[in-house]
């Protein structure tokens, strides 16, 4: 090869590796912004929480080192044992039930009936009511005096019960609340249920199915990657539950502790109470409970989650 045509080979190289040198300088200063944001709002809060975990801090004051004390006297605080016991049981109930409902709203919004566009704006509107506003229009729909549920199982001859007055009926009457706001969920589910091809159907017709077996054998097969991510986001969501307990019960989690959450808990502790030290360590507990139940699910969906051409 001449001497020209290696120099010319040579420069061009040069020339695409400043200008690839370039468009990186310009991807990280374009990142830069993120990334400052990031180490700031994320990273140093997350490990500085795990620092304060282990100490008495409490925002006004820069505490002292203590070691595992925080979490040894987490599981001597009935409090907290009371919070664990709620917000387990409304994730037991409120995940698999609003999978359950959200999934038959879907198959009925998914069915070509004429008007179906207003009945998936019905359905849709209560997610989008704020969560405060939430609980004010239950807290009146629930009064166990002039309510409009006892008022209605009245006229049936049926005396309501207290709702959210009574330690047995508060965590029932919360999963009644948050079923009513799973618009979301469904929306996600509808989109699953447009992902499935319609040949499945089409072959199911020629094999003489009927509309069970197809739901069985097509439908629920098939949305199971669906299923699997509202899942996790319900089990994050559950165990995140905040904004409507809080609000119901003024942050006082009555009656009896029966709607003091974790995260409740954790929120006393503190910006009520100032124990940041001991909100950490919740906060820590939290985190690996959460963790280790999602890798839990994705372990096991392998087993039973479905995708097309697999």
């Amino acid at each position: 090869m001449p001497k020209t045509d290696v120099s010319t080979v040579t420069l061009r190289r040069s020339a695409r590796k400043r200008a690839a040198s370039r468009e990186s300088l310009y991807g990280w200063l374009f990142a830069t912004p993120w990334l400052i944001g990031l180490l700031l709002f994320f990273s140093f809060p997350l490990l500085s929480s795990i620092y304060f975990s282990f100490t008495t801090y409490s925002i006004l004051e820069p505490g002292e080192f203590v070691g595992w004390q925080n979490y040894r006297q987490l599981f001597q605080d009935n409090v907290f044992w009371a919070a664990v016991y709620n917000t387990i049981y409304f994730a037991v109930f409120f995940v698999p039930l609003s999978i359950i409902f959200g999934v038959a709203l879907a198959l009925f919004l998914n069915m070509k009936v004429k008007g179906m566009a207003v009945y998936r704006t019905i359905y849709f509107l209560p997610t989008l009511v704020p969560q405060v506003a939430l609980a004010v229009l239950w807290m009146w729909l629930l009064n166990p005096q002039f309510g409009l549920v006892n008022g209605m199982l009245n006229t049936l001859g049926i005396e309501g019960p207290a709702w959210l007055g009574s330690e047995s009926w508060s965590k029932p009457s919360l999963i009644l609340m948050s079923l009513w706001g799973i618009g979301q969920s469904v929306v996600i589910y509808l989109a699953g249920l447009h992902d499935i091809p319609q040949e499945y159907y089409d072959a199911a017709d020629v094999d003489g199915a009927n509309w069970f077996h197809k739901i069985r054998t097509i439908t629920l097969p098939l949305l199971t990657p669906v299923i699997f991510f509202n899942l996790i986001m319900g089990v994050i969501g559950a165990f995140q539950q905040f904004t409507l307990p809080y609000t119901l019960t003024k942050g006082q989690g009555t009656p009896a502790n029966s709607m003091m959450f974790y995260v409740m808990h954790l929120y006393d502790n503190g910006f009520k109470y100032f124990k940041m030290g001991y909100a950490s360590a919740m906060a820590w507990i939290l985190f690996i409970v959460i963790m280790a139940l999602t890798a839990l699910i994705f372990a096991t969906s392998k087993r039973w989650v479905h995708y097309q051409g697999k």
